[in-house]
């Protein structure tokens, strides 16, 4: 009988913010993430300049945690979550620690995407979702060796999750994702009528 294993696996973490401390008010994060862009008219110039559907704090604030609290509790509920994923992962991080580089938030209206994409100067990225309407997009997530599949055959429609080229994973309001910054991927188009918010983030080695 033929022995097959599996080589070389992607990991991906996926939990719910905590109910203890430090708690995160979803509520006050979603009205906080709305406030934020309705004030940021460097943000909405950089998204309009860049062709992002909706608005993205990414390239305008650098200091959420500082400015609103509500942040400041969700880095250190994210903090946790990100030393159990380092954890399964067996990093061995010497002296040095996983810290958060950036955070921002995300707001994409219907009809917005977010195309495919890594973070290559990182080592841990992930998103805590927000508002999530019915009908939303998943995030989609590519094989990382797609580049180098040129003469393979497609997948079978029914094939194992495990081996698809490609896979979607619908998160609930309050679910946090992590996964290697390496990995590629991207939001289809929203086709609800509400905003689909979120924040997300990246930790890096130092």
């Amino acid at each position: 009988m033929a022995d097959l294993s599996s080589l070389f696996v992607t990991r991906l973490y996926r939990a719910a913010l905590p109910e203890r401390k430090p708690l995160v008010d979803i509520a006050e994060l979603e009205a906080t993430c709305l406030s934020v862009a309705g004030d940021d008219d460097a943000g909405h110039d950089w998204c309009e300049e860049n062709g992002y559907p909706g608005y993205t704090s990414y390239a305008s604030l650098t200091d959420l945690p500082w400015r609103f609290p509500v942040f400041a509790d969700l880095v250190r509920a994210l903090d946790a979550h990100v030393a159990a994923f380092a954890e399964d992962l067996e990093f061995d991080l010497g002296d040095k620690t996983l810290q958060l580089e950036d955070i921002w938030i995300n707001i994409l209206p219907e009809g917005g995407t977010h195309s495919g994409h890594l973070h290559p100067h990182s080592v841990i990225s992930g998103t805590v979702y927000v508002a999530m309407p019915e009908g939303t997009s998943a995030i989609k997530f590519e094989d990382p060796r797609l580049p180098m599949m040129m003469a393979a055959p497609p997948r079978a429609k029914d094939a194992k999750r495990k081996l698809r080229t490609f896979a979607y994973v619908e998160p609930k309001v309050g679910d946090v994702l992590l996964w290697e910054s390496w990995l590629r991927h991207e939001v289809p188009m929203n086709m609800a009528e509400e905003n689909r918010i979120s924040v997300s983030f990246n930790y890096k080695w130092e």
